[in-house]
């Protein structure tokens, strides 16, 4: 299952708005819906996660970075901001926690063009205090909890 059905490339900025759902039941699903979600990533390098506290963004920015085998222990950077991991393959991933920032000068002062920039994979937990500077080719990924544990995984292109 693709993004954009229309043709074999994933996530791509191309076509119309379009929405994939992925449904995680319990935590012995989520090693799969990684693997669903990385299946879908394509090219694409900028995810930013939205999600209320505890919804399980950080969790499954884990499973993503360990079904992309990193072997680093991958924790939220909630004070450093971001932490860099490798991938499999040695491609850096950079994961970033935005809730500690006050200002969008701390992003200018961390050289963030130098990772949102780079192809790197960006991961990017509470996007919504750095709107202003997402690029335009972020895909909004949405993370719900229902009143039974169950996980709900919305990722959107971000283009109108």
């Amino acid at each position: 299952r693709h993004l954009h059905g229309r043709d074999d490339s994933a996530f791509d900025n191309t076509n119309s708005q379009e929405t994939m759902t992925i449904t995680i039941k319990d935590i012995s699903c989520l090693a799969d819906a990684a693997q669903e979600f990385i299946a879908q990533m394509g090219e694409s390098r900028i995810f930013a996660f939205y999600g209320t506290m505890g919804a399980g963004k950080t969790t499954f920015v884990k499973a993503l970075c360990e079904a992309m085998g990193v072997t680093d222990t991958v924790n939220s950077p909630t004070f450093a901001i971001v932490n860099e991991y490798a991938d499999g393959n040695g491609e850096p991933i950079f994961h970033f926690d935005m809730y500690r920032i006050k200002s969008i000068a701390e992003l200018y002062n961390l050289g963030y063009e130098d990772y949102f920039f780079s192809d790197a994979l960006c991961l990017i937990e509470w996007p919504e205090k750095i709107k202003e500077i997402l690029p335009d080719d972020c895909f909004q990924v949405f993370v719900y909890v229902d009143d039974e544990g169950n996980r709900t995984i919305e990722i959107e292109d971000n283009q109108p």
